[in-house]
């Protein structure tokens, strides 16, 4: 091809390579703590870019939603099917230091408890704690065969779930307009309420397997940061140190 017909060739290359960058090399790791109800304190470490400019790494931690195993918060297997959510209210230092979300039970759990010839019963209820959250509570019960009983069916008639439902309407609102959100998290925990509704029931119709199945937060009150460290405790990690028996093994002279 002739010099002169192909414009390309007199101007050189079209764009000099840019300088790759690894993006984590401007990114920042810090500890998510969980409120001191809990036995584990560090749920978990989360990224977030570098402060630059306007651009404040805090601005863009605030409001982070993570959810936690109830297993992995006390240290307690049997607690798994229990999920928390924790949303970052404040930064101290390299800690995001959360307050309580939400609250459910995973869906295995749930689907182990239905089964045939019981009565299921739910109940729903907006309650407000005494530290000014809004939740709505949901409760799910079944029933529960009597003692010596030869029928194979333990349907309850509609006018005693309607008297069962009206019992837990009632200690759901008296527990929780009661309580503040760190109470009632730890109402939560040993599933106290679920007892509570159990005893309460055993005059209208014998239940099982009741639990506080949800909770979620419909209007969160204006954060006090004071209240929130108060919630925390100490911030230092008060962490155990972890043993390893790994030895590193000698070189060898020859292969």
């Amino acid at each position: 091809m002739a010099i002169g017909k192909n414009k390309r060739l007199s101007k050189g290359k079209k764009g000099l390579k840019k300088k790759i960058v690894d993006p984590f090399s401007r990114k920042e790791w810090y500890d998510i703590r969980a409120p001191a109800v809990f036995e584990t304190r560090v749920v978990g470490k989360t990224l977030v870019n570098r402060s630059q400019g306007t651009r404040n790494a805090v601005d863009y931690l605030k409001g982070r939603v993570v959810e936690a195993s109830l297993g992995d918060l006390n240290k307690d297997e049997e607690q798994a099917y229990r999920k928390f959510k924790l949303q970052v209210n404040e930064v101290v230092g390299r800690n995001c230091l959360t307050s309580f979300h939400s609250m459910s039970i995973t869906t295995d759990k749930l689907r182990s408890l239905v089964k045939k010839w019981q009565s299921l019963i739910e109940a729903t209820v907006d309650v407000k704690t005494t530290d000014g959250y809004v939740l709505r509570l949901f409760a799910i019960a079944f029933t529960k065969r009597r003692a010596n009983q030869v029928k194979k069916t333990t349907y309850a008639q509609t006018a005693q779930i309607r008297d069962i439902r009206k019992k837990m309407y009632e200690i759901m609102t008296r527990e929780a307009s009661s309580s503040s959100m760190k109470e009632l998290m730890q109402k939560f925990i040993p599933e106290s309420i679920g007892r509570e509704i159990e005893k309460a029931c055993q005059g209208i119709y014998p239940l099982q397997n009741v639990y506080i199945r949800k909770c979620k937060v419909v209007k969160f009150p204006k954060i006090d940061t004071q209240k929130l460290l108060e919630s925390h405790g100490s911030i230092e990690d008060t962490g155990s140190k972890v043993k390893s028996d790994f030895k590193e093994p000698e070189i060898q002279a020859e292969v």
